[in-house]
């Protein structure tokens, strides 16, 4: 009797997980018919917000329904992320997450999702490149002078970062763990107070985003010492990166933008979204007219490998908060 109900329930199984693929797979095939939400985790603004609004409005026409980009900024960008991870798995919402979703969780912030089981990526759809960047007035130009400069100063040089556990911070700390440099962090309430402070000299130097740098690059008055990516940026072409420059090998800190959707979401919907996202960013035009402008490189990648950066991301920085006891506000 008990073999007769094993294989009664074995058969159940079988069926119900026989209906469970094929009603996703005609939801798949219906999709999209109303609107999809494209959540973002910051206010309006911002790179992620205006990548957001660019994707949107490229992805409407072929798909056939309107993007609508809903801006749920709070608790370093947490309340957009649990949003997305509980919406039902269907391809209606969709989310702008960046280098936070696992910087968050690496500095042992306390969230109510998981950053890697939660969500099901989509795209790795671009970067926005950090540079190592001091005053004009400090009396370095390479990051071997800068790393010399800050062994024989008299006392911690400061640095201005937008927030505990900020990827200015963890980029930061990961060049001091690598160097022996003596630094202190001096946090700010986001990214505008930076630039302020290190024009004024109140800090002494930040690694931060190049596009909002580029100005004052210009102007004179801020020297940018080396990209803190994994490659050079085309928006300072003759500025190493600090691995080729240190040379130290391994340093990388990609401060990226990804799409991503709620877990159990079909793969033909993240498929069809991936393809649609990865030709928008991938277009000449648009990489010339709409990306390189405001800073942003341009990636276009498949799930998996967004999946793989998330992974090694969250294991880098969590190392690297551990062995900096950096601990959430």
């Amino acid at each position: 009797m008990s073999i007769v109900r094993t294989w009664v329930a074995f058969a159940l199984g079988s069926v119900l997980a026989l209906f469970a693929a094929e009603t996703a797979a005609q939801g798949a095939g219906t999709w999209p018919s109303r609107p999809i939400r494209f959540v973002v985790p910051l206010p309006p603004g911002g790179s992620p917000d205006y990548l957001s609004r660019l994707l949107a409005e490229r992805m409407q026409a072929p798909l056939g329904q309107p993007f609508v980009v809903e801006n749920k900024p709070g608790a370093a960008g947490n309340i957009a992320r649990e949003f997305v991870a509980r919406a039902p798995a269907d391809g209606y919402t969709i989310l702008m997450s960046e280098s936070a979703h696992v910087m968050t969780a690496a500095v042992g912030a306390k969230i109510p999702y998981d950053p890697i089981k939660d969500f099901e990526p989509i795209s790795l759809a671009a970067t926005i490149p950090f540079a190592l960047t001091v005053n004009a007035n400090m009396p370095v130009r390479t990051l071997k002078e800068f790393l010399d400069y800050a062994k024989a100063a008299p006392r911690a040089l400061t640095y201005g970062t937008a927030g505990v556990g900020a990827p200015h911070h963890l980029a930061v700390e990961l060049l001091r763990s690598m160097t022996g440099i003596k630094v202190v962090h001096v946090p700010y309430k986001g990214s505008a107070g930076i630039i302020p402070a290190l024009l004024s000299g109140e800090i002494d130097f930040t690694i931060a985003a190049v596009n909002s740098l580029v100005p004052h690059f210009k102007s004179g008055k801020l020297r940018p010492i080396a990209v803190a990516s994994a490659s050079r940026t085309a928006l300072l072409p003759d500025v190493p990166t600090i691995a080729e420059a240190g040379p130290l090998p391994g340093y990388a800190v990609d401060v990226w933008l990804g799409v991503m959707a709620p877990a159990g979401t079909p793969r033909p919907i993240i498929d069809r979204l991936n393809g649609e996202i990865n030709r928008i960013v991938r277009d000449p035009q648009v990489v010339k007219e709409r990306l390189t402008p405001v800073g942003l490189e341009p990636v276009g990648s498949t799930p998996e490998r967004l999946l793989e950066v998330m992974k090694a991301e969250l294991v880098m920085y969590t190392k690297v908060a551990r062995d900096a006891g950096i601990r959430p506000e």
